[in-house]
């Protein structure tokens, strides 16, 4: 009698443990609108970024030669375009980033912005390039 209550039991619990799955962001379009170019890539090259940005750091304008897509785990940021155009970004929001566009971010909340950013590229190429008055 035992065994049977307890693979009821034991059955009941794996399934209480099922894995899930959700899309946090799917999309062909930069968070600004702009259509994702077609990408062809000889040696593709996967590099998963962790940044970390103090409160009240702002980033250096710079661009993304590569699609790239990322999530914020903690703090409050804003990215800001040279048109003018703003993405205010949460902890636990994904977004598309921009692709060869110039754009910077700040860290608008009193506690250290950390960012999982995931990029595309052609290997060994680069991933941010600063814009050239940054130099």
């Amino acid at each position: 009698m035992l065994k049977p209550l307890y693979s009821l039991l034991l059955m009941g619990a794996f399934s209480a443990t099922a894995a899930t799955s959700k899309d946090l962001i799917k999309s062909t379009e930069t968070w600004d609108g702009q259509t994702l170019p077609q990408y062809s890539l000889v040696q593709p090259e996967v590099t998963i970024k962790e940044i970390v940005i103090a409160p009240g750091e702002q980033l250096p304008w710079h661009q993304h030669p590569a699609i790239n897509a990322g999530i914020l785990l903690s703090g409050e940021l804003i990215v800001y375009t040279r048109d003018g155009k703003e993405k205010n970004l949460k902890a636990g929001e994904p977004l598309i980033e921009l692709f060869n566009t110039s754009h910077y971010g700040k860290n608008i909340s009193s506690e250290p912005a950390k960012i999982v950013v995931f990029y595309l590229a052609e290997k060994d190429a680069a991933v941010t390039v600063l814009d050239k008055e940054a130099e």
